[in-house]
Order: structure tokens, then C-alpha cells, then sequence
């Protein structure tokens, strides 16, 4: 990797700089995708290129641990210097065909939180959108139930407003009607010629497959849905069901989980982190931006991923998370009474 001075000074001396002790703080980075080549619907993705840079300056500038090992050492007050941990969300299955070799030749370990529903064909609502808005044939298009003006579909850049406009309207949703407006525009893509892929997501025998070549998998409901827009019971079904169709794949526990979205009081709140602790996970991750402490409370742990495309802002951001760890209080403060 180019660079690699400038970015082992930004990776060891800014948290100096800024008074970390990067012996006790625990980053842990949250992906989705990797992809082939840039797609412009997806821009925060990172490419094959771009996520194999990434990973090899983890390994040479960071010390990349399993998240088991990292949660542990983290209580004790062992963690090692600018510790980190590599996660993924949803199931992908580009996690399996283009990211796993990549982790294998740094030797980052890696957790992937699967959404079960979406196995063996399934594919996320938001992918649909996506995908409907790339393929669609017209330059304008029509959907009254979202708008009585026509979306704009003549160049990228529309493109990109109208699928972000269609996420933001579909994204808080309940969840049949998210089902129907994306089963909606499955059915509009089909007549015209451009049917949604249905090979997006992980299968039953990858999920397999991660698991038996040391890829930690974690719980992240059946269906994804928003916890705040759920009943309790529901997103007690989601949380456990979720599980134990996991552990029935890959034979082994399940300990830990992903909050769907994942933005405290908005998309979950302290009634789920008791459902997840009651579950009997050993953690829950945000997407709430921030590194952990000893004082961080394990249903609410907070990640990030610095998207930048340079190895130079990589590192630094990456350095600069580590001083996020003064975050509000629901997620601070040892674990939740039964009271709380």
C-alpha cells in the first residue's frame, strides 16, 4: 500500500495527540457490501479495490480481533493497542464470494449479522428500490402512492434523488406495506422486461460456509424491521426466531446481534435491549458513530466505518472515532436493571 508512513503516523500519533489511551478503546467497523466496481446507486460501497486497501491497512497500521476476543479483553483492560473489529450487516452474499478472501489475506476476522428472511432468494427492500430505479426504461416515472408529481428519470443524477426520495419514503413503513410497495415494483419491473435479482443475499449453504471458515455469525432479526414500529411481542419473535433459525444453520450459538437500521430511540430503544439480553446475547451493535469502552454497555454498542476513498483520511478518521467514546447516556453506564 502507498503511503504506508504518513498513514501509520496518522494511525498511532493522532490518538496521542489527542490524549487516547488506545489500549482501552475498542473501534468496530460496519459494512454491508463489497463490490466488483463502482455502482453510482451505491456510493458508499466500497469496491474489491477499495476494501482491499482498507483491510490491509487494518492489518498493518491496527490490531484486528474477533469480536468475542475484543468484547473480553475489552472488560478486562486488555485490549491491545488501536484494537478493531470488522463486521457486516444484512447477509450479503458478495461477504462470502469477494470480501472473505480479501479478510483471509490480512487475517482479519470478521462477524456477519444475517436477516434471515431474505436467505435463498430473498432480497431487501431497499435493494429493490435500487434495482427497480436502475433498470426502469422510461425518463419519467409515475407512482401516486409516493408522489402526484412525476420522479425525474433521465439521467444518474436523477436516478440517485429518486431512489434516495423512495428509501426515505418507504424506510418507516410498516411493515406490510413496505411488502407491498416493494413487491409493487418487483411487478413493474417483471413487465417490463427487467424482473429484480433474486441472488443478492447469502443462501442457507453460504451461510454455512462462513461460519465453517471462521466468519462469526450474528443475529439481526427475521424481516428487518424497524423495532420502534413493531409491538414488543413482535420484536421478541424477530429478535428470537431470528436466532434460532441461525443456530439451526450453522449448529453452533448465536451471541450476538444487530439492531436493524440502528439508531437509538428512533429505531430501537431500551424495551429491545432487555429483549436482546433476555435472549441471551452477549452484545448488540449500533450504527451509531463511536468507539467502546470498559463503561459502554454491551446492548448498545457503537460502530463505525469511515467511507473515505484515500488511504490518508481512512486512518485519520479511523484515529479520530477512538475519541468518541463520550456517547449520550443510554448507551453508557453497565448494563440495564430490570427497571430501566
Amino acid at each position: 500500500m502507498k503511503h504506508s508512513l504518513l498513514t501509520a503516523c496518522l494511525s498511532r500519533c493522532v490518538p496521542r495527540i489527542l490524549g487516547i489511551n488506545p489500549s482501552q478503546v475498542l473501534s468496530i467497523l460496519v459494512y454491508h457490501r463489497v463490490l466488483t466496481k463502482t455502482d453510482f446507486l451505491r456510493q458508499g460501497v466500497p469496491t474489491v479495490q477499495e476494501f482491499s486497501w482498507q483491510m490491509e491497512l487494518l492489518s498493518k497500521h491496527f490490531n484486528p480481533l474477533p469480536l468475542d476476543e475484543a468484547l473480553l479483553r475489552l472488560s478486562e483492560g486488555t485490549l491491545p493497542k488501536r484494537a478493531v473489529c470488522v463486521t457486516f450487516d444484512d447477509g450479503y452474499a458478495d461477504n462470502l464470494e469477494l470480501a472473505l478472501p480479501i479478510l483471509k489475506t490480512w487475517n482479519i476476522p470478521a462477524t456477519v449479522y444475517v436477516a434471515t428472511g431474505f436467505l435463498d432468494g430473498g432480497r431487501m427492500w431497499n435493494d429493490s428500490i435500487i434495482e427497480f430505479v436502475r433498470n426502469y426504461p422510461g425518463v419519467s416515472l409515475r407512482l401516486d402512492e409516493v408522489s402526484e408529481q412525476p420522479f425525474a428519470m433521465e439521467t444518474r443524477a436523477d436516478r440517485i434523488q429518486t431512489a434516495n426520495e423512495l428509501i426515505r419514503f418507504a424506510k418507516y413503513m410498516d411493515q406490510a406495506s413496505r411488502i407491498d410497495f416493494s413487491d409493487m415494483l418487483s411487478r413493474m419491473s417483471q413487465r417490463s422486461g427487467n424482473p429484480l435479482p433474486t441472488d443478492l443475499m447469502l443462501n442457507s449453504n453460504q451461510v454455512v460456509s462462513l461460519s465453517k471458515q471462521g466468519v462469526n455469525i450474528g443475529g439481526h432479526t427475521i424481516n428487518h424491521p424497524i423495532l420502534t414500529e413493531i409491538s414488543d411481542d413482535q420484536a421478541r419473535y424477530e429478535i428470537n426466531e431470528g436466532r434460532s433459525q441461525l443456530e439451526g444453520l450453522i449448529q453452533s450459538p448465536v451471541e450476538h446481534f444487530a439492531y436493524p437500521n440502528g439508531i437509538r430511540e428512533k429505531d430501537f430503544d431500551r424495551r429491545h435491549e432487555r429483549i436482546v439480553r433476555a435472549a441471551g446475547f452477549r452484545s448488540a451493535v449500533t450504527t451509531h458513530w463511536g468507539a467502546s469502552d470498559k463503561l459502554t454497555r454491551m446492548s448498545a454498542i457503537p460502530r463505525f466505518t469511515p467511507w473515505d476513498k484515500s488511504a490518508y483520511k481512512f486512518a485519520l478518521r479511523l484515529a479520530l472515532n477512538m475519541k468518541r467514546t463520550q456517547l449520550p447516556e443510554l448507551a453508557r453506564g453497565g448494563e440495564l436493571s430490570a427497571g430501566q
